[in-house]
């Protein structure tokens, strides 16, 4: 609840502690997709998990990072800009931003994010990686919709 994502070494077990995929909205989310981006850091925290090959099976699935290769051959390293990048895609894909800051706050930065949807855990972690950290500046949303998924309330945000 207070804005950060994950620990100070990067843990999410707190996430892991409060509820399941099962209980929110992820699957028809996740099949108006066509690409995932993430930074090492996030693949760390998924690779572990049996079959990660299919955790993402639809999208184009691209990590962050300065290795040539990664344990998942599903999962394809780029290691460049982000933001020109993400300028070279399809602009008719739908891109989620899986994680982390790093990756997210240049874009913001660049007015290049149209959509947030933030969901928020009954946790204050009190310190850690925070959700948002692009540059000062003012950035605006509207807020289309709230919903309520066990223990999760969902956010969505438009671009204004």
């Amino acid at each position: 609840m207070d804005g950060y994502l994950a620990d100070n070494n990067h843990n999410l077990e707190w996430l892991y502690q409060t509820g399941t995929i099962e209980e929110t909205g992820y699957e028809s989310f996740y099949k108006s997709m066509d690409i995932t981006i993430m930074g090492k850091r996030t693949f760390n925290e998924i690779e572990n998990i049996e079959s990660v090959g299919s955790l993402y099976p639809t999208t184009r699935n691209y990590v962050f990072t300065h290795a040539e290769s990664l344990s998942a051959k599903e999962f394809i390293p780029i290691n460049c800009d982000v933001v020109e990048f993400v300028k070279q895609l399809e602009k008719d894909k739908n891109v989620w931003i899986v994680g982390g800051n790093t990756i997210l706050a240049p874009l913001l930065d660049n007015h290049m994010v149209d959509n947030i949807i933030i969901q928020i855990a009954p946790v204050l972690l009190g310190e850690g990686i925070p959700l948002f950290s692009q540059k000062e500046g003012l950035k605006r949303f509207n807020l289309e919709e709230v919903k309520k998924y066990g223990q999760f309330a969902e956010l969505i945000y438009s671009k204004i």
